[in-house]
């Protein structure tokens, strides 16, 4: 069956279709329909419940494709979703004018890729505490890290400071082998990741050993006023009451807080209250505080995780 869009130019074709067509398995992978493109008509074995969908999905594809914006199959599968959702009314303006945060190790450009994602780097140029919240994989982390990055090298701060508690071990870290950076290490490898990635790791491991650039549990912050730092605090969920109002309070001048978790992700002992739900409750609506909330549309992974944790989240749901 054929869709009523039709897209004639070559350049604008390889742009929508991806690299050896993968932005058109992602109709396979995600919604179990063929799409592929003969000539410049668009042809799917979808049924007839699927056929307005896919035509505003490639009315945006299309369009955007067209305006020379290299798609990606995160950037399909975001579209679909907002299709599903009814939300494309201004999808093509957020990627007409997204703002690029910065270009990382490997020359690849990092800009927000969601709506939430947009207003959550806006709150985070616009306001020194600024909250991330929502679940795994909607970018919280890494798009903080990479505004700090960009602060950075446009000398708006002269510190990063990157946190996190380091509830796994028990904040008491005394027990395990070896100096602090190989005790709390392996907890904050998704910082270091983040690092890495834009800066590359011998410029990392400099800027480490400088001190341009900290890593560190939450428990060594206590006792300091952070000033002139952009500071990340990242799991949040999982700190306590009294841990989060001593993190909150190290704020200085010149500084910058980001602080992101998922308020339902706690690994606290149980009946253990967490710090970020207080802090959220506390604080909201306080002015020169923004508090960023992610959804679920938000988290763009493979399709395949993407069924994998609606399986698991119907087998929660039936077990309660």
């Amino acid at each position: 069956m054929k869709l009523n869009r039709q897209i004639h130019h070559a350049e604008a074709i390889a742009r929508l279709v991806g690299i050896q067509d993968r932005n058109l398995l992602v109709f396979k992978q995600y919604l179990g329909i063929n799409v592929s493109i003969l000539g410049s008509e668009i042809v799917t074995d979808a049924k007839k419940e699927y056929l307005e969908l896919l035509e505003a999905i490639f009315a945006v594809l299309i369009e955007l494709a067209e305006h020379q914006v290299q798609l990606t199959e995160r950037d399909v599968m975001y579209i679909i979703k907002l299709a599903e959702k009814n939300e494309l009314e201004d999808v093509f303006e957020l990627y007409r004018n997204r703002k690029k945060i910065l270009v990382n190790d490997q020359g690849k450009s990092i800009y927000p890729k969601t709506f939430n994602q947009k207003s959550y780097v806006e709150a985070i140029t616009n306001y020194d505490l600024v909250f991330g919240v929502g679940p795994a994989g909607t970018g919280k982390t890494y798009l903080a890290v990479a505004q700090a990055v960009a602060d950075l090298k446009n000398n708006k701060v002269k510190k990063l400071i990157l946190t996190r508690p380091v509830v796994e071990a028990g904040e008491n870290l005394g027990f395990l082998p070896g100096d602090l950076k190989d005790k709390v290490d392996p907890y904050l490898v998704p910082l270091y990741d983040a690092l890495y990635e834009m800066l590359g790791v011998q410029t990392t491991l400099s800027l480490l050993e400088k001190g341009v650039i900290e890593i560190a549990p939450l428990a060594y912050m206590r006792g300091r006023t952070l000033e002139n730092a952009f500071v990340i605090l990242d799991e949040a969920q999982n700190t306590t009451k009294v841990q989060m109002k001593m993190f909150l309070t190290r704020l200085g001048f010149a500084s910058k807080m980001v602080i992101t978790g998922d308020p339902s992700q706690s690994d606290l002992p149980k009946g253990t209250p967490s710090g970020l739900n207080q802090a959220l409750s506390l604080l909201q609506g306080l002015e020169d505080i923004q508090i960023i909330t992610f959804d679920k549309i938000d988290v763009v992974r493979h399709p395949l995780v993407q069924r994998i944790l609606e399986r698991y989240e119907t087998s929660e749901n039936q077990s309660t």
